[in-house]
This record gives C-alpha cells, sequence and structure tokens, in this order.
C-alpha cells in the first residue's frame, strides 16, 4: 500500500516571501524583477522595434536561435559576452543595454515604492528633503 502524502511534492522554499509592514494580514511584498527577465525584455523590446527576426539577431550574433528566445524569455542567465554579442547584433553595446535594463528596474520599482506624500523638508537646512531610511538607491551598480 501506498501512503497517499508520499506521492505530493513537497516545496520548500529557498527563502520566506518578506512581509511588508504596511501591508494587511501580513500579505507578502511584490516579488523583485529579476535582472534576467528586464535584460531578456530589453533585448526583445530592442529586436522588435527594429522589426528584425530571432533568427537575424541570432545569426548576427553567432548564438544559437533557441538559446537568444531563452534569453528573451528570462529563462537563461546569459553570460556578459553573450549578453554584448546580442548587444552589438541590435546595434547598441554593453553598457547601453544595461542601462536600459537598469531604467526599467527604476521605472518597475518606483512604482511599487512610490512615497503616499511628498518628502519632509529639513528646518535647519533649506531646500534639501529628509532621505528616508527605506528609500530605494538611484544609482548604478555593476558588478563583475
Amino acid at each position: 500500500m501506498s501512503n497517499p502524502l508520499s506521492e505530493e511534492a513537497r516545496v520548500i522554499p529557498l527563502r520566506p516571501a518578506p512581509v511588508r509592514p504596511d501591508a494587511p494580514d501580513g500579505e507578502p511584498a511584490p516579488r523583485e524583477p529579476l535582472w534576467r527577465d528586464l535584460v531578456g525584455e530589453v533585448l526583445r523590446r530592442e529586436r522588435q522595434a527594429q522589426e528584425r527576426t530571432l533568427k537575424d539577431v541570432a545569426d548576427a550574433a553567432r548564438i544559437s536561435l533557441p538559446y537568444l528566445s531563452e534569453v528573451e524569455r528570462g529563462r537563461k542567465e546569459a553570460s556578459s559576452e553573450v549578453l554584448a554579442a546580442a548587444a552589438h547584433a541590435l546595434g547598441l553595446g554593453l553598457g547601453d543595454l544595461l542601462s536600459l535594463a537598469h531604467g526599467e528596474l527604476v521605472r518597475r520599482t518606483a512604482e511599487r515604492h512610490r512615497p503616499a506624500v511628498a518628502p519632509h523638508r529639513s528646518a535647519t537646512v533649506p531646500n534639501r528633503a529628509v532621505t528616508a531610511p527605506n528609500r530605494p538607491y538611484q544609482g548604478l551598480c555593476l558588478a563583475a
């Protein structure tokens, strides 16, 4: 006889979902976008804006068509060499591609973290906003 519980898959989360302090009933915070999804979306958007096919860009970049498709869909974490080749095939530099992906990341996270009220002004320093402790970093950070 088999135990019905043993036939079910058991899923163990790698890390618990963070809980937003202002969320009702401990509702989990929305997922941060993955870098590979953002880069893939930028590659696809640029390719489609140029009205080019996957095959055309894959051939120009010397990447297999299925692999480029997987990268565009965010299924593969491409190396910097592959990203540079795909970017160059689209007439972009690697920095351009990463900058566009960074802009998309900032846009998406800003939509979720938009403050409900204007920042407070400091009484001692005119025209300088007091920085909030949970305010997202607005710069660009690239790590090798």
